[in-house]
């Protein structure tokens, strides 16, 4: 190809990023978050939750938790301030504090995030007689690297980040093909076994003691596009109780469906109706 026709090309691509009502014109000239170093961040923020995954191993704890904190804060910062939106511009004072306030916000919820994390892994050990121990757990089980992501990510939605989330979940989506956004509310010793094609709603809300395998959807119902833009933040997904089970590629759509405590779903189950408590649904 010679040099003309790669001018020419060049010129088309920039006629188009310039074209009138293209949905990303806005972007043009405004630096945005980093998703190589928002999935460095979330690889420093699980070797912070999990120190024993470090290489070297940390002989003093207080020190290495100092150190990566005082590492992780202005990095982090610096990706939340940019996706901070429009409507902030990072070179203005309190855009700063307010990515300041989130950052030590979220940086502060990590000591319950790491209990958190510990209760999943007995959940996943307790669950899978595979398991050698809560160790194997820990650096190895897909499942357990989803959840650990995405309670750092949904804890970053609660400080009030936008976009650095939903970053960190595509990161974790893409190393164990499970797919959780980072808005869902997931309780206490949740198990994902083996996990690929796992996909968790934003909307969705897990209790205590929940058990999926691999292919659940805990999905929304489609709605015409006319009318998608006005059901934003409203409840899509489904609720899944207490100490319920879901077998491998079993679907549950819908905001107002709720599978009841101590539930059992079949594996290929196609569910959009609620489900009583204590109910073993299997498909005939």
């Amino acid at each position: 190809m010679d040099a003309a026709k790669q001018r020419e090309i060049a010129s088309g691509l920039v006629a188009a990023y310039r074209a009138e009502g293209t949905a990303l014109r806005a972007l043009a000239g405004r630096e945005l978050p980093s998703f190589e170093e928002v999935a460095r961040i979330s690889e420093s923020l699980r070797e912070l939750l999990i120190p024993e995954m470090a290489i070297p191993k940390p002989l003093d704890l207080e020190r290495f938790a100092a150190d990566h904190v005082a590492d992780l804060a202005p990095r982090l910062h610096r990706q939340v301030l940019l996706g901070l939106g429009f409507d902030c511009a990072p070179n203005e004072s309190p855009c700063r504090k307010k990515a300041w306030q989130i950052v030590e916000s979220f940086l502060g919820s990590l000591p319950a995030l790491r209990s958190k994390l510990d209760l999943d892994a007995a959940a996943s050990y307790d669950a899978d007689p595979a398991a050698s121990g809560a160790d194997e757990v820990m650096f190895c089980y897909p499942g357990l690297f989803a959840i650990a992501v995405h309670r750092l990510a949904h804890q970053l939605v609660a400080a009030g980040a936008p976009v650095i989330p939903r970053m960190m979940a595509e990161f974790a989506h893409s190393r164990t093909g499970i797919d959780i956004h980072p808005g869902a509310h997931v309780g206490e010793r949740f198990f994902i076994d083996h996990g690929t094609g796992v996909v968790i709603g934003e909307t969705a809300e897990i209790g205590s003691r929940v058990r999926i395998y691999q292919g659940v959807t805990l999905g929304a119902l489609s709605v015409p596009k006319e009318t998608a833009r006005s059901l934003q933040g409203k409840k899509r997904h489904p609720t899944i109780e207490d100490d319920v089970i879901i077998y491998a590629n079993a679907t549950i759509l819908g905001g107002e469906t709720l599978i009841g405590r101590g539930a059992i779903i079949g594996g290929n189950c196609w569910i959009t109706e609620s489900v009583p408590p204590g109910t073993r649904v299997t498909r005939s």
